[in-house]
């Protein structure tokens, strides 16, 4: 065991630090890509993915799919699982055929998970939407200091920076660049102007008040089975904001909507109406 990991967190973050402190980022990403892949639940959420018919995409399509993500993910910094990518996949691949609605991304990071959804977006003739500073994270007071799971976690003003060359690069390199609309700035400055119906929405904004801005300004404009994921399910500030009753009814004007995962997993599902 190398003697520079830190005897205060559990053996896997210890591993990861090491990881992250003493390999080159291709490297880190390699070995990242494939620790995660080795796990039962992302092995069997691939498989499933796969197996199942979600919309009018065919089997090998699915396939191509699953090997795409996991393409990016070693060419690309990336912030999640594939387990969680492969979920929204799942919902955009849904998304009626008959019925408008747009696919958007807030938080794009290196432009990883953005190159994937592209794919998805083009299968299901859908634009997507990308807003992101492509500054980081913004200055904030907000602490935070572990996730739901006791993990340490902090953002730092500049954090998941990706300046705007690098994710049009990403996406012309590994997705698909015809179907992506870029709008750069703050969500507070940007979103407010954004009025298409929104299908399917992803939002990894790390803030408690970013979380705000994006569902304040997106779920009004959710198709009548849209969905918004939250990348952000694993941070308590975050937490709250979603289990807060006053803030639905105050400030979106909607009663507490049905939310699948909330306190329990990092990728939680913001529903219109309730699929169950």
């Amino acid at each position: 065991m190398p003697s520079d990991l830190r005897p205060d967190l559990p053996l896997g973050l210890r591993l990861r630090e090491w990881v992250k402190n003493n390999t080159s980022p291709a490297v880190r990403r390699l070995l990242t890509t494939f620790y995660r892949l080795a796990s039962f639940n992302e092995m069997r959420s691939a498989l499933k993915f796969i197996a199942q018919q979600h919309g009018r995409e065919t089997f090998r399509q699915r396939c191509w799919l699953v090997l795409r993500t996991l393409k990016i993910s070693i060419a690309i910094d990336c912030a999640h699982r594939e387990s969680e990518i492969l979920t929204v996949i799942a919902s955009i691949l849904a998304t009626d055929p008959a019925q408008d609605g747009c696919i958007v991304e807030a938080g794009t990071f290196k432009g990883g998970s953005a190159a994937k959804y592209s794919l998805a977006a083009r299968m299901a003739s859908r634009s997507l939407y990308i807003f992101d500073s492509f500054e980081g994270i913004p200055h904030h007071l907000e602490e935070h200091a572990t996730t739901i799971d006791g993990a340490p976690t902090g953002f730092s003003e500049g954090d998941y920076a990706g300046s705007l060359d690098e994710v049009r690069d990403a996406i012309t390199r590994y997705g698909d660049i015809s179907v992506c609309n870029f709008v750069k700035g703050w969500f507070d400055d940007t979103m407010p102007a954004f009025h298409p119906p929104v299908a399917v929405a992803y939002i990894d904004v790390d803030l408690a008040s970013s979380t705000r801005t994006c569902l304040r300004c997106l779920y009004p404009l959710l198709v009548a089975d849209g969905v918004i994921y939250s990348q952000d399910g694993h941070l308590p500030l975050v937490v709250d904001v979603l289990r807060n009753a006053n803030f639905w009814s105050d400030e979106i004007k909607v009663l507490a909507p049905s939310i699948h995962g909330l306190g329990i997993r990092k990728l939680v599902a913001i529903y219109r109406n309730d699929p169950q």
